[in-house]
């Protein structure tokens, strides 16, 4: 068994294989584009098993979004392993190294899509907040706006796209991927019945905001909106005056909820609709669900970026991570286990020691991810994950950690 950098010489075809046995991929991606869109656009990692490549690990560089400051971000974009790779703990291995790569280079924030719970914790990755995944009748909407007429968007767009993906307005939690080839790969995997429609308001005559659909009822739908970016509340209008304007033909249309609005809000009749189209292809409704983890790399570095509101409070953290059970022995980044104290508020920090007239915490490093991120508060991180602390040093946290939930708003 070899783990080792891909080849996309030796390993194309491998790849193709287990990304057809996993069932990601069926005919509308080749083995060159899988090859060129993504094995290629980030550092992707094999495991080799006689021979030949039987799990493929594709990490890629970002930033993440901490209130104000953006952080370098290690996301790790795929996961694969094949049928004759399974049980022999390849893909939490690999994806370990591949962790630990990005970490080299830099990342001090790590995040992943998960295909269920509990696996990626073994990493240390703690699970994220929910998203809202809301169907609308698009002759419900309403809105003080009227679209312009839209530009026409291909796949041979993407670069465009890609830029415009970048200079979206981003909330806490907000990730960016740099490879454009990200992009391009998940706007040619989509198939064929996929089209965008936006506007190029930039000085450069670049994409300022736009939708990007998936339309596999072409006739009325539903259409899913796979994207949606703008840079403020006039573009954002735009685009929900936009989808509105399909109402005649398009009756709903799916799209995720946007992290600083309540989709609610514009619709007339959100409960009557969802009552009378219960069951239907085009029933109306919120569902919500949380598909991604994170986990902090650096504590102190993390944490030296970390700028919070209200009164210091200082602790000793005990934090365990379960990353180095699977790292090899040669990795110098073991994780962040250690003991430390640290301070959250206006200026934070964490230092490696202990301080005998100070509360103690202890926290895996999933846990603690948590609750940097502000995806749930102390106290019920208390009641629900790994977290053991004082209750006065828990509300303590309650009222210094006080962040916008967040949503990294970027599918991987």
């Amino acid at each position: 068994m070899i783990f080792r950098h891909y080849d996309s010489a030796k390993d194309k075809a491998a790849g193709f294989r287990i990304y057809q046995e996993v069932g990601w991929i069926d005919g509308t991606v080749t083995a060159d584009q899988l090859d060129w869109y993504f094995c290629n656009s980030g550092t992707s990692h094999v495991a080799e098993v006689n021979g030949e490549a039987e799990c493929l690990v594709i990490g890629a560089a970002g930033d993440v979004r901490y209130q104000a400051e953006l952080l370098p971000f290690g996301c790790i974009t795929a996961v694969t392993t094949s049928r004759v790779g399974r049980g022999q703990h390849l893909a939490l291995r690999l994806t370990a190294r591949a962790i630990a790569e990005e970490v080299r280079k830099g990342a001090l924030v790590a995040g992943l899509g998960m295909f269920d719970q509990g696996f990626y914790n073994r990493l240390g990755m703690g699970t994220g907040s929910y998203e809202h995944h809301v169907s609308v009748l698009t002759s419900d909407l309403k809105v003080q706006a009227n679209a312009r007429v839209p530009r026409r968007l291909s796949v041979e767009d993407w670069e465009a796209v890609h830029a415009a993906r970048l200079r979206r307005r981003r909330q806490h939690g907000a990730v960016s991927l740099l490879p454009p080839g990200f992009t391009r790969g998940r706007m040619v995997s989509w198939g064929s019945n996929h089209f965008g429609l936006g506007y190029a308001d930039e000085p450069d005559g670049g994409l300022s905001h736009l939708v990007w659909m998936s339309a596999p009822n072409v006739g009325h739908g539903p259409y899913e909106a796979k994207y949606l970016l703008y840079q403020n509340r006039e573009q954002f209008l735009e685009l929900i005056a936009l989808l509105k304007s399909l109402g005649d033909q398009v009756y709903t249309v799916k799209l995720h909820e946007p992290a600083e609005v309540q989709l609610q809000d514009l619709l007339h009749r959100p409960f009557r609709n969802h009552d009378i189209t219960r069951g239907s292809a085009h029933a109306t409704g919120t569902s919500a669900l949380c598909w991604w983890q994170m986990r902090i790399c650096d504590l102190p570095a993390c944490l030296a970026q970390t700028h919070l509101r209200g009164e210091s409070v200082r602790f000793n953290l005990l934090l365990s991570d379960p990353i180095a059970h699977y790292l090899p022995e040669e990795e110098p980044w073991r994780g962040v286990a250690g003991e430390y104290v640290v301070t959250l508020g206006p200026e934070s920090s964490a230092t490696v020691g202990q301080e005998s007239a100070l509360p103690t915490m202890r926290a895996t490093v999933n846990a603690f991810t948590r609750l940097w991120l502000g995806v749930r508060p102390a106290t019920g991180l208390a009641m629900t994950d790994e977290i053991e602390a004082p209750e006065s040093l828990l509300e303590a946290l309650d009222d210094v950690v006080r962040l916008p939930k967040p949503r990294p708003d970027w599918d991987y």
